[in-house]
């Protein structure tokens, strides 16, 4: 794809949304769809920092799932599936093809549950926007109640005991390169355990999972791929289970993130349009 000259490039300092706990100490909640009568969206608010921001476009092969818990893959031939808008399709089309990336770019994978995905846009009417507030994922918790959720109880039991991971594998929807709403990410080596906040995260079925909402901390370093191209995906790691043992390398394993707003970005660029599939990948 060409790359037009206006995509802004190279570091950049911009606003990003932390954690500020409930007021009343409670413990913090978010509900993913309308929350019941009386009860608020989320019971937490945002503390917004000026954030400086390193583009790792020309670096990518610098950065690893074991150390930093994102990793970027360039030149990805062209996907079966093209229009990205029914699920049967992203599912009978898409999910093959990201089973086979994270096989080949996770050394010593051997299987890949993919559990759901989102698609983002930015259009005032679309279901999901790019979401403004820093995150993660999983947390150690909701990852091993995924691999119950996901697989029979036996089946589960077993691969607990080795390595698991769940990985979110990102890409631009965007005809032309990404300009509005890039995604930030901060190394998992630089994420302090005290600023990882768990969240209760609510369904409307019921189901309850965690998230982790992420406390500011000078100390992080944060990350963006400049320009995406439909061509391109991010790895983000949202846990690993190598991460919670002494020694093992793994620096973390959990992967803060979030869209932000680049104070270059022209007025009139085209809005932001994404999918992120969720795996849980297992091995060695």
């Amino acid at each position: 794809m060409a790359i037009t000259t206006h995509i802004p490039r190279g570091p950049v300092t911009a606003t990003l949304n932390f954690f500020q706990p409930p007021s009343d100490g409670a413990a913090p909640f978010n509900h993913v769809d309308t929350p019941p009568a009386g009860l608020p969206q989320r019971n937490f608010s945002d503390a917004a920092h000026a954030v400086p921001i390193h583009d790792i476009r020309g670096a990518e092969s610098q950065y690893t799932l074991d150390n930093d818990a994102f990793q970027a893959i360039l030149s990805v031939p062209p996907s079966p599936e093209t229009a990205f808008t029914s699920d049967a399709s992203i599912q009978a089309n898409y999910y093959p093809e990201i089973e086979s990336l994270l096989l080949s770019h996770i050394p010593g994978s051997t299987k890949v549950v993919i559990f759901d995905h989102t698609i983002r846009r930015s259009s005032p009417t679309a279901p999901r926007a790019p979401v403004q507030r820093v995150h993660i994922d999983q947390t150690a918790p909701s990852a091993a109640q995924r691999v119950r959720r996901h697989l029979p109880a036996e089946e589960a039991d077993a691969l607990l005991q080795g390595r698991y991971r769940i990985v979110n594998v990102w890409r631009p929807l965007n005809k032309n390169p990404v300009e509005s709403f890039p995604l930030a990410f901060a190394s998992s080596a630089t994420l302090e355990d005290d600023d990882v906040v768990p969240v209760e995260h609510r369904y409307s079925t019921g189901y309850k999972g965690q998230t982790a909402a992420i406390k500011h901390n000078a100390g992080q370093r944060w990350h963006y791929l400049s320009g995406m191209t439909g061509d391109e995906r991010l790895l983000l790691e949202c846990f690993d289970s190598e991460g919670l043992k002494e020694g093992s390398g793994v620096k973390g394993g959990r992967l803060a993130h979030t869209a932000f707003e680049d104070p270059r970005t022209r007025p009139d660029a085209e809005g932001r349009e994404s999918i992120e599939v969720r795996a849980l990948v297992f091995g060695p």
